[in-house]
């Protein structure tokens, strides 16, 4: 599975229909409003690099109001419940 993150500016009167619009897209998992230097953060999870890159050139160009996105993709992910494995290793 690949796991993307997208940061989104969009026209400050559009925030909340740009969410809205991202989120009926397949493979936005979650779009949250945020504070800081961007509106929006999408997360994206699909099966294929070949789907992430359909994702962002064919269909994030066509929501309306989006005015910049940066998107990264995710190497690997940490969980609280990895982590707590790891750090009690050997402490039986």
């Amino acid at each position: 599975m690949i796991t993307s993150i997208i940061l989104i500016n969009a026209e400050r009167t559009k925030v909340s229909q740009v969410a809205e619009e991202l989120v009926k897209i397949d493979g936005i998992s979650e779009v949250y409003s945020v504070s800081g230097s961007y509106d929006l953060v999408a997360i994206i999870r699909v099966p294929h690099n070949e789907d992430l890159a359909n994702l962002v050139t064919n269909k994030l160009v066509k929501v309306e109001s989006i005015v910049k996105t940066e998107t990264m993709l995710a190497f690997r992910a940490f969980t609280r419940n990895e982590l707590e494995g790891v750090f009690s290793l050997g402490m039986d």
